[in-house]
């Protein structure tokens, strides 16, 4: 990576690990106290209030503090420092056992697992990139999946070291095996590139030879779930208004992290109890409940913060909270309630569906509510849910 970002709060540092350098993630990975996530794809350090200085990255730095919204550059007109030596400096202060067998020129095989598209040459080319860029933009899709379908696009031709022309139905297959080797992809994933590359193939280069390319078999799993004392707790233990707030609605209403970041103060009907949701998943309006405890709450916010637009405002104001932050407080909140379910702030949108079914609301309301197209991606609560098992006796109680 050229520049390294630091997101530091109260008590932690976070460095997402946006690009693949060997011997930069090994610097990271042998400093004290350094976590690596594998599914965020980021570090994670306590931070214990310590010098700047002792990060000591041999490239730039980017400081942001999350809390007051300050950043800091540093070694930004230094001369560069070449990493691997420095990789070496710090492994020679180490215990020679545990790194006699470390080799710096061989790729570690975790966490990266996949061929790792940033060390090899770029295929896709800038005009095929302007090219799929505007198919996407003149059918109105959304930003994320615009994103999604240029990242897979250009991620099969740097693995496959093809250009989009040489590309083959083969060579998909290839790819998407690939991707199912990798632990990090889900079978979710694997469609979503599948439907990236078909899209390319049939609008920008006019082939139609790997739309008969089988999906793969989707992933079973059923969502987890978060107990009404467990959010109680959660809750209660959040003394930040703001993100105490941002949680409230998120399971109040069962909103996506994407829609609740994207408030503004208009969307939000006091007297009428509703909240509407503008150009939510699917580009579609939708309005969803709002509770009278988060209405007396949102009442007593405005008070405290002078809101003129967006409800959560990010870093400028003028900006709102991003997906990521809001992500961050859903974790330390977690953390803070002790609670050690793997689970995302999209869990609170799931405990709002199964809560609602376990207490008997009609699961047609639950689809309006939760703006699902399709009542059979409603019905998957009902594998969740508690209410129709409630009254069922294990063997073991009749012992």
């Amino acid at each position: 990576m050229d520049v390294v970002y630091l997101f530091r709060d109260s008590d932690c540092v976070r460095i997402p690990f946006t690009d693949y350098d060997p011997a930069l993630f090994r610097l990271l990975i042998f400093r004290d106290g350094a976590k690596w996530d594998n599914v965020r794809q980021e570090f994670t350090f306590k931070d214990n209030g310590s010098a700047d200085h002792c990060w000591n990255f041999p490239v730039p730095f980017v400081k942001v503090e999350e809390i007051s919204g300050s950043i800091q550059v540093f070694q930004f007109l230094e001369r560069p420092v070449n990493i691997t030596s420095n990789v070496n400096m710090l492994l020679h202060n180490l215990n020679p056992v545990s790194t006699k067998n470390i080799n710096l020129n061989k790729p570690i095989d975790s966490p990266f697992t996949f061929p790792v598209p940033s060390t090899l040459p770029e295929k896709f080319s800038g005009l095929w990139l302007k090219k799929l860029d505007a198919e996407l933009r003149s059918r109105k899709y959304s930003r994320c999946t615009q994103k999604a379908y240029i990242y897979y696009n250009r991620l099969i031709c740097r693995t496959l070291q093809k250009t989009p022309e040489e590309i083959r139905s083969c060579d998909v297959t290839e790819f998407i095996a690939l991707m199912e080797k990798d632990n990090n992809y889900t079978s979710s994933a694997m469609n979503l590139a599948l439907s990236a590359i078909k899209f390319f193939f049939r609008n920008v280069l006019k082939k139609d030879d790997i739309n008969d390319h089988h999906r793969p078999q989707k992933d079973g799993r059923l969502p987890m779930i978060l107990s009404k004392e467990e959010i109680t707790k959660m809750l209660g233990m959040e003394k930040n208004p703001k993100h105490r707030l941002l949680l409230m609605l998120v399971y109040s209403s069962g909103l996506r992290v994407s829609e609740v970041v994207a408030l503004k103060k208009e969307h939000i009907d006091l007297s009428r109890k509703v909240i509407y949701i503008r150009l939510g998943k699917g580009r579609k309006d939708r309005s969803t409940l709002l509770s009278e405890k988060a209405a007396q709450f949102i009442e007593e916010y405005y008070n405290f913060f002078e809101i003129e637009k967006w409800l959560f405002p990010g870093q400028p104001p003028t900006r709102p909270l991003s997906i990521r932050s809001a992500q961050h407080i859903f974790d330390k909140a977690l953390s803070r309630a002790g609670i050690i379910k793997r689970i995302t702030i999209h869990g609170l949108r799931h405990a709002f569906a199964t809560h609602l079914l376990e207490s008997g609301t009609d699961i047609r309301y639950i689809q309006t509510l939760l703006g699902h197209a399709n009542i059979r991606t409603t019905e998957r609560y009902t594998h969740v849910a508690r209410r129709n098992v409630l009254s069922i006796k294990s063997p073991l109680d009749t012992i």
